[in-house]
This record gives structure tokens, C-alpha cells and sequence, in this order.
């Protein structure tokens, strides 16, 4: 199959197409490279430059490359972004999302898989929260998902586009960024490794529903095949895990003494989030396999192995 990957050289995008690639598939990456990186990228697969937010330049990928299947992982993915320039947020989320999902209608695309957030939820009202929860984000980057999961509804309804919203939990795994703010885990490997005493927001008892990337990309395949509707799913184990139990583990699979540093709550964050993951489980036959501490040690190993002279 021809799958048109965006957001390819970054995180799980590079994970997806090296699935994608293994599996026989004909794969194109769209990727700016704002983000993303350039050795992420796996030379079997066709690149193009270029940003989601560039219709006519995203018009020509799509008429090169007639794309059978479209997996949207291009993104703002920064909730502090988001909060201090949210137009961009929304350029890059909302308009660049529309684009992906106006060609792939123009095209005919058996399918678009888009990479959403569990960010999109409220305060949870009971947990683990599933598809049906109250959505009311509350921040510029779970708004911006939410509106492009309208708008891919939309594109289902009117014009047929089926489609598969994956709204994922804390996903970590080697080639996440340790530079950002989302990726926790990494964020607190590389600066152990180096011997800097990480920084935890609030009081360290915050939770998220932390998912390893294989974990997702496993999803990611079997939604090529297993949907024939349109879909919404959550991706994560239904698990609470505390900021400070994941700075635990990454201090363990470190080897180090290292102390946390405490700083004041971001806005923008939940207090607890953990996914009922039910209907992925019934649809896909999805289930998590890797658990947080073998998950924490790979990832650990990665960047020392990244890290080493």
C-alpha cells in the first residue's frame, strides 16, 4: 500500500515508518523539519520538506505520490506553545490538519489515521476516562487537536472519509526529544546522564497514562487493516503513573542518586489522567505489551548509547 506518512522524521512518526517500511508498504514522509530530524529518517522511504501548513506544497506531494492511506502525526505538540502563541498552535494543528485531511478527500484515501491527544479531555470526571468522557481541554494545544478531530469527523460525514483518531496517552521510547516539555521521560534521562537534577512541576504527585512507542505503532498497523468505520479510540494501559514514580524509574534505570528540583504547576495541565483503552482492545485487538520499567530502561539505553564519545 502507498501511506503518506506526516511528522515522519519525528518521534512516533519515524517509529510508524520504519513499521510501515518492515511490513512492505511504499512509504512517503512529509516532514518539516522544524521538529523533526533529519537522522531519523529511514532512506527507504521517499522525503519531502515541506510543512503540513503549505497547501499547494502538500497538493503536489499528494498528486506525486497518490497516497492510499495517510497516518497525520505532523505537529505542535508543545503544551507551553501552545498557551503563549496558540494562533501558531492552531496554524499548525487546525490549517495544517484541514490541508491533510482536504487532499486526502480530493485523492480518494482509503483511510487517515490521525494522531490526537487524551489533552482533549477535561479534569477527569472518573477514571480511567474512555471515548465518551467530557472533552473540554484546557490548553491551546488539546483544543487545537480537539478542533481537527471535528473537522476529521466532519471530512467522515460529508464526504466519506473514513478515518481513525488515535488519542494517545504519554508516549515515550528512544528518539523522543529530551529538549521539550512533553517528553518526560526523556527530558529526565538525558539531563540524570549528564549529571543535572531534573526539574518536576508541582509537588510530584501529578499522573499521566505513560504508552511505549512500539505499543502505539503496533495501533497504528493494525488500523490499516482492522476499521472499516470511522473511529475514535484512546491509546494507553489505564494506569496512573505519578511524576515522581517516573523520575524514580529513570533514576533507577540510570543508576543514579540524583534529587529531583520542585517548580510551581504549569497552566494548562491536568492533575490526573489514565485512558480506558477498551475500545481499542475490542476493535483493533489492541493491547499494551511493555511495561513502564522495561520501557524506561530502553529508553535509558538509547540515549546512552546516543550519548557515548
Amino acid at each position: 500500500m502507498r501511506v503518506l506518512v506526516t511528522g515522519g522524521a519525528g518521534f512516533i512518526g519515524s517509529h510508524v515508518v520504519d513499521a510501515l517500511l518492515h511490513e512492505g508498504h511504499e512509504v512517503t514522509v512529509v516532514d518539516d523539519l522544524s521538529t523533526g530530524r533529519r537522522d531519523h529518517l529511514n532512506p527507504a522511504a521517499r522525503f519531502y520538506q515541506a510543512s503540513v501548513t503549505d497547501f499547494d506544497g502538500l497538493a503536489k506531494v499528494f498528486a506525486n505520490e497518490r497516497p492510499e492511506f495517510v497516518s497525520h502525526h505532523a505537529a505542535q505538540k508543545s503544551v507551553r506553545d501552545s498557551m503563549a502563541n496558540p494562533s501558531f498552535d492552531a496554524l499548525v494543528n487546525v490549517v495544517g490538519s484541514v490541508n491533510v485531511f482536504e487532499l486526502s478527500m480530493r485523492h480518494g484515501c482509503e483511510r487517515v489515521v490521525f494522531a490526537s491527544t487524551s489533552a482533549v479531555y477535561s479534569e477527569p470526571v472518573d477514571l480511567p476516562m474512555n471515548e465518551s468522557h467530557p472533552a473540554r481541554a484546557q490548553s491551546g494545544y488539546g483544543t487545537s487537536k480537539l478542533a481537527a478531530e471535528g473537522y476529521l469527523r466532519f471530512y467522515g460525514d460529508v464526504y466519506g472519509t473514513r478515518h481513525v483518531v488515535f488519542r494517545y496517552g504519554n508516549i515515550y521510547g528512544p528518539r523522543q526529544d529530551p529538549k521539550g516539555e512533553a517528553g518526560v521521560v526523556a527530558i529526565f534521562a538525558k539531563q540524570k546522564l549528564e549529571g543535572q537534577h531534573p526539574t518536576i512541576y508541582g509537588d510530584g504527585a501529578k499522573t499521566r497514562d505513560y504508552v511505549f512507542v512500539s505499543d502505539v505503532v503496533s495501533a497504528n498497523l493494525a488500523a490499516m487493516e482492522s476499521v472499516n468505520l470511522s473511529e475514535v479510540m484512546n491509546l494507553g494501559r489505564g494506569i496512573q503513573v505519578t511524576d515522581y514514580e517516573i523520575f524514580n524509574l529513570v533514576r533507577r534505570a540510570v543508576g543514579s542518586d540524583i534529587q529531583p528540583v520542585y517548580a510551581d504547576k504549569r497552566p494548562g495541565e491536568a492533575d490526573r489522567i489514565s485512558l480506558d483503552a477498551a475500545r481499542a482492545a475490542e476493535v483493533l485487538k489492541w493491547r499494551p505489551t511493555v511495561a513502564p520499567e522495561e520501557g524506561i530502561q530502553r529508553t535509558v539505553d538509547y540515549f546512552k548509547d546516543a550519548m557515548a564519545p
